[in-house]
This record gives C-alpha cells, structure tokens and sequence, in this order.
C-alpha cells in the first residue's frame, strides 16, 4: 500500500510538474504575469514567493494550476501582461506548451534509460532465454540456456528459423522434436505445440535470450525519439478503435493509475519510469481534444477568434466551458466506475 501510493505520488507529481512547468515558462516568457504556480489543489503545504510568483505545494496531488493574470479579460489587473491582451501567438503558445511538455519528457525519460541503463534487445542466436514453467516446452525438459540445434531433424542457426519451424507445424498440435545443446550435451525432447487462437500460432511456452547493450549519446537520443513516436502512433490507433467501437472497458481513472503504478513500481524504478513515459504521452494527447475545458478546447477558441477578430462572447464560453466539463466529469465516472470494478474483482 505504502509503495502504492509512494509510486502514485511520483508518477502524478512529475507529470503535473512539467505540464504545468510549460504552461509557466512560455507565460513568463511572453511576458505574461504569474500570480502563482501551484502542484495540487485542496489546502497550502509549502509556500513561498520569489518575485511577483508564488509557489506552492498542495495536499491532493491530482493536478496543479498556474494562476496567469487576466486569463478573464473582465478580471485583468495586469494590464498589458494580462493574457488577455496578449497577441494571439502567444497565448496559443502558453496553451499547447503544456501537453508539448508531456510529449518533450517521454523523450528525456527514455533517453535516460537507454544510455544509463541500456537496452535488452532479443538475441538473434536460438537460445532459449526463458522457458515458462507449465508449458509444453517446460514439461518436455527443455531448460533456460538451451541452444536449439534442430527442429524434427531441420538445421536452426537464428532464432527466426526455429520460430519458423515451429510455425510449420500450425494447427496440428502433434509432437515435434527439438535437439539442444546444453552445456556441450546434445538432448532430444519431443514438444507438443498448443495453437494460440489470439495470437494464430503454435506456442511452446518459450522466450528468446536478450542482449543487453549499451547505445552512445546520440544513437540513445534518436532511439529515445523512436521510441515515443512508434508509442504515439499506437495510442491514436488504440484512440481511433475506442471511438470506433464505442467501447470504454480500458479506461482507467485516478484509482486505476495508482493502482498500476504501484504494481509496475514493484518491478524496479526503471518499469515505473517507463510507466510514467506513457502516461504522459496518454496526458498530452487527452489535453488537445478540442473539448472545451482542457487545452485542446482553449486552442480552438483562440483559433476561433483569429478568424473572427474578436474573441467569443461571455455566455458562448460559459455554455462551452460547461459543456466541456460536463463531458469530463461523465468521463471520469466512467472510468472510476471500471477502477472499483477492477478492484473488486482483482482485475
């Protein structure tokens, strides 16, 4: 529990710290004022104020805010560093800085892990890295450390003519001989594949040795960027198929992503840090949905009043803000809703 909520602390604290650092320094930079810069809600923690900015620290920390100057033009006592009476640019700016951030802290993060901690990357050689216990493969005697030398009599030399020959035996699931090398003794052992309907191949409950290397800073910095792009493109596809089918079942809330925090957090720090890089991916495509409310929503408006010349009316952005949040307190019901049910159930 202790390391549960530990994890769930980290993992949110960060994200909201670099959201909300962007939307801060581009403010600062624009020449905005900044009235406070605050991580959480709900009762002052820590205090203090440098400058014209305070900083605080606050109790729930499920988000945070920057208290930008003049953000309602009928409440701006900046005057010309109000937002409000910033050029269009900029205030477009400090609203996609925010999300930009998310997508800017993937990239360190993965950097990190790939020149401190380096990458395991499977081993072309057909050595079995992992034998599943309870699995064909296990109960024919087959063990971890094993160089397959042949399959039903067929030479292996990589790991992709082993994973071949096993895939030549589709749907028949009869028993295949596998010859090994285990420490210099030739073994023979027959394994009988089982068809994986999901995956539409024969499994005998075996993973390949990894090997675990070291990239140099640039060669880390292009795979750290790698990386989150190939992750991107199968959150929108994840996206597109949620929206197609209609179906919120993955959806998780607050709870949900605590309780996965804590649970990869029990693995070692750099799974966690992994975690965090995806969720801030997920933050940061969430908050440029054009719903009013989140950024997405304020970006519209701005662009909106570009092609308008003059921003929304008052009670058009009341409707739309209501609106927007409306849709994000339904969402977030839903998706407390799946948390309870997967605490309940042990899902």
């Amino acid at each position: 529990m202790i390391l549960t909520v530990a994890a769930a602390i980290f993992v949110f604290g960060l994200l909201v710290l670099v959201h909300e650092f962007g939307h801060f320094i581009t403010a600062k930079m624009t020449g905005m004022r900044v009235d406070e810069f605050a991580i959480g809600f709900g009762p002052k923690i820590y205090s203090r104020k440098y400058g014209e900015t305070e900083y605080s620290l606050r109790a729930i920390p499920l988000g945070g805010f920057n208290d930008i100057a003049g953000m309602d033009p009928e409440d701006n006592d900046a005057g010309d560093r109000g937002y409000c009476r910033k050029p269009i640019p900029s205030r477009m700016l400090v609203i996609l800085a925010g999300a930009g951030m998310n997508f800017i802290l993937p990239i360190v993060l993965f950097f990190g892990i790939f020149a401190f901690n380096g990458i395991s990357s499977p081993n072309p050689e057909p050595v079995l890295g992992t034998v599943l216990a309870d699995k064909p493969a296990a109960e024919a005697g087959l063990k971890d450390g094993d160089r397959i030398i042949a399959v039903d009599g067929q030479s292996v030399d990589t790991w992709k003519d082993f994973v071949a020959a096993l895939d030549a035996t589709a749907e028949e699931e009869k028993p295949v001989s596998i010859t090994v090398d285990r420490g210099g003794e030739t073994l023979t052992a027959d394994v009988t594949p089982k068809y994986d309907a999901q995956s539409k191949r024969p499994m005998i409950g075996v993973m390949s040795d990894l090997v675990h290397t070291y990239p140099g800073i640039l060669e880390s910095a292009w795979l750290a960027v790698k990386q989150t792009g190939a992750i991107i493109v199968a959150m929108l596809a994840a996206l597109y198929k949620i929206l197609l089918e209609l179906s919120g079942a993955d959806l998780a809330g607050p709870i949900g992503v605590a309780q996965m925090a804590g649970q990869v957090a029990q693995m070692g720090f750099v799974p966690l840090l992994n975690f965090t890089a995806f969720l801030s991916l997920n933050l940061g495509i969430i908050n440029l949905f054009p719903i009013p409310a989140l950024d997405g929503g304020h970006f519209i408006n701005l662009c909106i009043e570009a092609v308008r010349g003059k921003p929304l009316g008052r009670k058009t952005l009341y409707y739309a803000q209501s609106v927007g949040i409306c849709l994000l307190i339904l969402l977030m019901i839903f998706a407390t809703k799946n948390d309870v049910v997967r605490v309940i159930t042990g899902g």
